[in-house]
């Protein structure tokens, strides 16, 4: 089994940790839309089913803020090993 280690610079960690952060608020403001969105005839499985589809959505959001603090800190421990 072959093992490959990718490493990236510092403004490639930095660009990761700002794209999960922001995609992190996009997930929740998604999840409010597709929850508007799906709503459809307002019948009760309607509104079950949009309900559903938005918490799944909604549930993006904190994997998103914990890998931009993952992706945060391994931007510092990359300038620390730089010193």
């Amino acid at each position: 089994m072959k093992v490959i280690i990718l490493k990236l610079t510092k403004k490639q960690l930095r660009l990761l940790s700002d794209l999960c952060f922001i995609f992190g608020f996009l997930s929740i403001l998604g999840s409010i839309f597709m929850w508007y969105i799906t709503r459809g005839d307002m019948s009760a499985e309607s509104l079950a089913h949009a309900e559903r589809f938005g918490i799944f959505v909604g549930l993006w959001a904190p994997t998103f803020f914990i890998l931009s603090s993952r992706f945060d800190r391994y931007e510092d421990q990359a300038e620390d090993e730089d010193r």
